[in-house]
């Protein structure tokens, strides 16, 4: 077995809770149009958003603008602009690493293990949640789906990243929460596999990873055992 000399990361639900920062952003965002006089419910609008979301990606940037627009007919920029910036606001609030996701990467970074992040996410979104947590210095390389045009499992990212850094496939092992894509995927090119269950946001995957994470200290036993 060969020793590990990287490790890979997903990046939302793996290293930030995402799905918690998101629900916070938009509820905050919801508030803040109902206050600026959006006369709709607050249910009415959480469905609503949440079907953009579905068919557009949870990465859609205008999905306040598409609510106006759907709900009203025309996009009220006194509205748009009070929820565009609560949002933004309770966003900055609630992006928080997962526990001991700070002191594992130090530890990782002074033990030499090469560290990079493959995330589906757009390269701009990407950087900026990391460098808001601060942690853009701990890795070697960043490849998102503006990198490398396909989403995980497609082999290509997982490639770049490995090609990047550096390594053969079986002395690196991807962290991640998404089973059929961050674990599917680094297993298909030769990658060891660690499943992110902190940040499991589904609950109901049918996992095969050679471990499963219930906090991410464990990690440092996998590479120095």
């Amino acid at each position: 077995m060969s020793a590990i000399k990287a490790v890979i990361f997903d990046l939302d639900n793996t290293l930030v809770d995402f799905m918690a920062m998101k629900r916070q952003a938009v509820d905050a965002a919801i508030g803040a149009m109902m206050d600026a006089g959006l006369n709709l419910t607050f249910d009415q609008m959480k469905t609503h958003i949440d079907a953009i979301y579905k068919e557009q990606g949870i990465e859609y940037q205008q999905v306040f603008d598409q609510l106006l627009q759907e709900l009203l007919g025309k996009v009220d920029m006194r509205i748009l602009s009070a929820g565009i910036i609560a949002y933004r606001r309770a966003r900055e609030a609630a992006l928080k690493p997962y526990p001991h996701v700070t002191a594992t990467l130090i530890e990782l970074n002074r033990k030499q293990i090469k560290l990079a992040i493959v995330s589906d996410a757009p390269a701009r979104e990407a950087w900026l949640r990391l460098c808001f947590v601060n942690y853009h210095h701990f890795f070697n390389h960043v490849v998102t789906y503006d990198d490398s045009g396909e989403r995980k499992p497609s082999p290509k990212p997982f490639l770049m990243a490995l090609d990047m850094l550096g390594v053969q496939p079986s002395e690196a092992i991807m962290v991640g929460d998404w089973a059929d894509r961050d674990m599917v995927g680094a297993r298909n090119v030769g990658m060891k596999t660690a499943f992110a269950a902190y940040g499991d946001s589904f609950g109901n995957q049918t996992v095969n990873a050679d471990y499963t994470l219930t906090d991410i200290t464990q990690l440092l036993d996998i590479v120095s055992p």
